[in-house]
């Protein structure tokens, strides 16, 4: 591992550790098949990413007409700290639609694989760079930020994604999104593609990765190690098919595995994760990582007897830190020590044989119900016990 430890402090050094968040919730979020968000929601959910600190938020596609572009327009009325931006194919006429919102950014999406220039768009890498290139051209005479997307970049030729990039700089650019737009990276190929492509082109880069072999969160931060200064995410990693990086897990992995000072506010991200979940109709897994219920939940009598000793033998941080609270869950793996603490909760003495009595009832109860107990279910065992001693 001692390249990529090298690699991280080159990094640090020369570049500082400042990463940008890119929320596209509202726009490749909201495209997560049969998920809708009313106008109402998709307002709320910007205001609560601005909340968190969101950099840039991407609010979604104004050449949509409509109900889209109005809303993007309130969004963008909201006055947020974030940077309001907009999706667009490398079409004038999608950019002149997202100038009429006063969206102060845009991303211009426009595919770089063979597989897509050849069968999707059925033209040429001639005609993609063009096209390309005028887009830009004309968001930049126009005053926006501009984000160039290679789609499905992954798959695409480096040479030729190199040379994408530098027209792309070249007519203005501020950014490429590399877009693992079918999923496809590891992180070794992540880290070698955004390495190459930082030292090539020297142009911010923003990973957008995909989730559909399980590695979004994975890939995203090995483009951090290889250069990348961006990151896209959604909140509980909606997005097409899979989804992508999830907004919690790389704030959370930025903070605590990359070590970053980073300023966003975490102590809502379990309430805004509940409210997308309700609003997308996909709810959050109890097992749901940096957020779901059982994050904090300790039944194993020796997890459970070492995060009494000391939290920190079984969590990495505090469950306040991302708006939950520790759980010591009895059930049929508990142990005496979660009976012991559980009773101490309550203010209610036990003594050491009244606890092995309770804990072998418990451990039968939880095994017929076939889940843990609720606490009232523990105190009548014991009140029970007691009736009898009675």
């Amino acid at each position: 591992m001692q390249w990529i430890e090298r690699r991280e402090h080159d990094w640090f050094e020369e570049e500082g550790s400042k990463v940008f968040l890119v929320d596209t919730t509202l726009r490749d979020g909201e495209q997560t098949a049969g998920v809708v968000f009313s106008n109402a929601e998709k307002v709320r959910i910007a205001q609560y990413l601005d909340a968190i600190g969101v950099d840039q938020i991407e609010a979604g596609i104004p050449v949509m007409g409509g109900f889209e572009k109005n809303c993007i327009k309130e969004i963008v009325g909201l006055g947020l700290n974030a940077s309001i931006m907009a999706w667009n194919r490398a079409v004038i006429d999608d950019i002149k639609e997202s100038i009429d919102c006063g969206v102060d950014a845009v991303a211009i999406s426009i595919s770089t694989s063979d597989i897509h220039i050849e069968h999707k768009l059925n033209t040429t890498r001639t005609k993609v760079l063009r096209q390309m290139r005028d887009a830009v051209s004309f968001a930049k005479d126009n005053g926006l930020y501009v984000s160039v997307n290679a789609e499905d970049a992954s798959r695409s030729d480096m040479e030729f994604l190199v040379e994408f990039a530098l027209v792309g700089k070249h007519a203005g650019a501020n950014r490429l999104r590399f877009c693992d737009t079918v999923g496809t990276l590891t992180p070794l190929s992540a880290y070698r593609y955004i390495n190459v492509l930082r030292g090539a082109v020297g142009l911010d880069i923003e990973m957008h990765t995909h989730n559909d072999f399980g590695m979004a969160g994975a890939n995203a931060l090995a483009g951090i190690y290889g250069g990348a200064n961006y990151v896209g995410v959604t909140v509980n990693g909606l997005g097409e098919r899979a989804g992508n990086a999830s907004l919690q897990e790389m704030i959370m992995s930025l903070r605590h595995l990359m070590n970053l000072s980073i300023k966003y506010d975490t102590t809502i991200l379990r309430e805004v994760a509940e409210y997308v979940a309700e609003a997308s109709g996909r709810p959050l897994p109890v097992s749901s990582p940096i957020v779901g219920s059982n994050i904090f939940a300790h039944e194993s009598g020796i997890h459970g007897d070492g995060v009494i000793k000391n939290p920190l033998n079984y969590e990495v941080f505090k469950p306040e830190e991302v708006g939950l609270l520790r759980q010591i869950v009895i059930g049929k793996h508990s142990g005496a020590a979660a009976i012991k603490s559980k009773f101490a909760e309550y203010a209610i003495p036990i003594t050491e044989e009244e606890v092995k009595a309770v804990l072998s009832k418990a451990r039968h109860l939880s095994i017929e119900k076939k889940r843990s107990l609720f606490d009232k279910e523990i105190m009548m065992i014991f009140a029970d016990m007691k009736r009898k001693e009675d």
